[in-house]
Parts: structure tokens; C-alpha cells; sequence
């Protein structure tokens, strides 16, 4: 069985983005947005590469610069492991939902997403590599899920992917840079080309958000 969310209300998503905002100002030198236009009336799926533990925190402040608004987003859904969600208590206060990989419930939990997403308005957050692996590797690894997620949406859902690239170089705090790309929706949904898409933008953002000097391959 899995444990179902309980949501932030909006009222509480924005107290509390406004809260991870000013952290981020504390804590992060700049951030920097490449958006995407939002569709309206959709419901959302926010794919991000999954690379440290402040993960969550990028995001919601992704969704509450970009993603909030009439007609937009309106709640946060996140899909984490079951024995993460045993440990810390409020995570599921905050819109997390519990997914077991490999076990018999990893179905009920594939259906709940579909679930909350057939509502225009709600968004979920979602990794799919399903591991975490450094934000400078230059393939993201696609897991399943999102091929048994999205055909049972029933209405418009939009599929958004953020690389979030992270230097410090200069600065003792970092630079976060979120660089948004248009999946399109769940009615052309193709794993595969969603994959070589992401992958390709996910490049690409390296070779212009990442400073390196070429070296002969020795």
C-alpha cells in the first residue's frame, strides 16, 4: 500500500515559496532562468536531473517563479521512496507520495500520478533517472515510469524538463542556473524521443552554462 500526499494549499505553497526564496537569496549567489511558456489548463509533470539533496528546494522554487499562476499550477505533487517517507514524517504534508521500485505497489503508485494529474492545475514533480548522479554527466538515464505514468492521464498534461546546473567557481556561494525545455504533452508522449530531447538539451546547456578548458585525451 502506499502512502498518499496531502498537499500544500495554495495559500501555503506561496508562504512557504516565499520562505525557500529568501534561503535561496541567502544561500545562492544568482540564480538564472531559462523559461518555457506554461500552457494553460494543463495539468504538469516537472522533470528535473536529480543531483543532491537540495533538489526539492531548486524545484520549488522553480514552480513558484515559472510554473504558479491563473490557470497554471496550483498544487505540488512529488513521487518519493517509501523508506524516505518512513524516516521523515512531513514529507508527506508537503505533496510526496510513496513508490516502492520493484514491488507490487510501484502500479498503485504509477496510477495515483495519473490520478492527480487528470486534474487541470496540479503539477508533479518528477526524476527520472531514479538515482541520484552528478549535475555535470552528459546522459540522463530514463527509468520506466514515466512511459506507465502518462497514458492513463485522462485530460491535458504538459511535460516540462529543467537541467539545473550548479558552479561555484569564484564565489563562495553558487551559481544555480535553470535551463526549462517544452516536452510538448501527453498527446504526442514518445519516451524515447522525450529522452533524445532532454538528452540533447541537457548537452547543450553544459557546453553553454559549464566553463572547462579542452585537454588532449591522453
Amino acid at each position: 500500500m502506499i502512502i498518499k500526499s496531502k498537499p500544500l494549499s495554495p495559500f501555503l505553497f506561496r508562504f512557504l515559496g516565499a520562505v525557500n526564496t529568501f534561503g535561496m537569496k541567502r544561500f545562492v549567489r544568482k540564480t538564472e532562468i531559462k523559461p518555457v511558456e506554461i500552457k494553460p489548463g494543463h495539468s504538469y509533470i516537472l522533470m528535473c536531473n536529480h543531483f543532491s539533496f537540495s533538489d526539492g528546494f531548486y524545484a520549488f522554487f522553480l514552480c513558484n517563479k515559472v510554473l504558479w499562476g491563473k490557470d497554471k499550477m496550483r498544487r505540488m505533487y512529488i513521487m518519493s521512496l517509501k523508506k524516505q517517507m518512513e524516516k521523515v514524517w512531513w514529507l508527506r504534508y508537503v505533496g510526496s507520495f510513496s513508490i516502492e521500485p520493484r514491488k507490487r505497489s510501484m502500479k498503485e503508485s504509477f496510477e495515483y500520478a495519473a490520478e492527480v494529474l487528470s486534474e487541470p492545475g496540479n503539477l508533479l514533480l518528477y526524476y527520472p533517472q531514479g538515482n541520484l548522479e552528478s549535475n555535470h554527466i552528459s546522459h540522463i538515464h530514463f527509468e520506466h515510469g514515466l512511459s506507465q505514468i502518462v497514458p492513463m492521464i485522462k485530460g491535458k498534461c504538459q511535460l516540462i524538463w529543467c537541467s539545473n546546473i550548479i558552479e561555484f567557481f569564484e564565489g563562495i556561494k553558487p551559481v544555480v542556473q535553470f535551463n526549462m525545455l517544452d516536452c510538448g504533452t501527453n498527446d504526442d508522449f514518445d519516451l524515447d524521443a522525450v529522452q533524445k530531447k532532454v538528452n540533447e538539451h541537457h548537452l547543450a546547456c553544459l557546453n553553454q552554462n559549464v566553463r572547462f578548458t579542452n585537454q588532449p585525451i591522453r
